[in-house]
């Protein structure tokens, strides 16, 4: 039974991190283009 070692794991939790926060970060950046296009519209 092979277990993986520490550094990999790491590496795992880190690779997560940054797509958790690449995706917090796009989801806010599509509500600010829909913020502003919604605000454009109420000034026609």
């Amino acid at each position: 039974m092979s277990r993986r070692p520490a550094r990999s794991s790491i590496h795992f939790l880190q690779e997560l991190t940054m797509a958790d926060l690449a995706f917090v970060a796009t989801t806010v950046a599509v509500f600010a283009l829909v913020a502003l296009v919604a605000k454009g519209v109420t000034k026609l």
